[in-house]
C-alpha cells in the first residue's frame, strides 16, 4: 500500500528557536494522526512543506507517492495542491458574506447572488460538518469559534481532498467543546476515507481526533506515541 504521506529526515530552518525537525512520519490512506509539540509558527512551516509551498533544507516529503521536490512549475503545483485540504485560521473567511456563501466559494467565486445549484452543494457541506440550518444565511462574522471552525472544515472538504491538514483547531474553542469537536471532525474525515494530519498542542483534542497521537521531540525530530495519563483519560470520559 502506498503511503498517503511520508516525511523522512526533514530539517527546515525558519528563524525559530531551533529548526523544524521531523525524523520520520508515515500516514497510510484513511489514517488519522495527531502530532503534539508544534507551536503555531512551526505548524505553519510543516503545512507549507507538505503542500510544496516551500522545500526542506534536508530530507524529503512524499505526498500520495509524489516527492514535493519534483514539482516543476505552477501548473503541476496547482494539480498537486488540489488533493490537499487545509483547516487553518490562516484560511480567510469573508465575514460579511453568509455561511452558505462562504461554503460555496471553493466551487465558484460568483456567490452574489448564489445560484441554486451552488447553494445545494454548500448546504450539503454544511450538513456534513454539523452546521445548524439556522446559521446558514447569517454572516460568518457572527458565528462562535466552533462554528467558524466547522465552516473552515467544510471549505477544506469541498473539493474532496485525499489528505486533510489541520492546524491547531481547538485554539479558540471552549474546553467543554474540545473532545466532542475532535470526535466530529474524526468521523467526518473517516466518512470521506481521507487521511487526516492534525497539528496541535491540545492533548484532549489529539486523543479525540486521531487514530494515532504522536508527540514530537523538537530537538531531535523524533516522534513517539503519546500516552495519556490517568487524569487525561478521566477528562475524556
Amino acid at each position: 500500500m502506498t503511503a498517503a504521506l511520508e516525511i523522512s529526515g526533514v530539517v527546515k530552518d525558519y528563524n525559530g528557536l531551533r529548526p523544524l525537525r521531523i525524523e520520520q512520519l508515515t500516514a497510510l490512506p484513511g489514517e488519522q494522526i495527531a502530532v503534539l509539540g508544534l507551536d503555531a509558527p512551526s505548524a505553519e512551516i510543516l503545512v507549507n512543506l507538505i503542500t510544496g509551498t516551500s522545500l526542506p533544507d534536508r530530507g524529503e516529503i512524499r505526498v500520495l507517492g509524489e516527492l514535493t521536490s519534483n514539482i516543476r512549475d505552477s501548473d503541476e503545483w496547482m494539480t498537486f495542491v488540489d488533493r490537499l485540504g487545509i483547516v487553518s485560521e490562516r484560511a480567510v473567511l469573508l465575514d460579511g458574506l453568509s455561511v452558505v456563501q462562504n461554503l460555496a466559494i471553493p466551487f465558484s467565486l460568483d456567490v452574489e447572488p448564489l445560484l441554486p445549484e451552488l447553494r445545494t452543494r454548500a448546504v450539503s457541506l454544511a450538513e456534513e460538518v454539523g452546521l445548524a440550518p439556522s446559521v446558514l444565511d447569517g454572516p460568518v462574522g457572527g458565528l462562535e469559534p466552533t462554528a467558524r471552525l466547522r465552516v473552515r472544515l467544510g471549505r477544506a472538504l469541498a473539493l474532496n481532498p485525499a489528505i486533510l491538514l489541520i492546524e491547531h483547531p481547538s485554539a479558540n474553542v471552549s474546553r467543554a467543546q474540545v473532545a466532542p469537536l475532535g470526535r466530529d471532525i474524526r468521523a467526518t474525515i473517516a466518512k470521506r476515507g481521507a487521511t487526516g494530519l492534525t497539528l496541535t498542542a491540545d492533548k484532549d483534542l489529539a486523543q479525540a481526533i486521531a487514530d494515532r497521537a504522536l508527540e514530537l521531540e523538537p530537538a531531535t525530530g523524533r516522534l513517539t506515541t503519546f500516552r495519556a495519563s490517568w487524569l487525561d483519560r478521566f477528562r475524556n470520559l
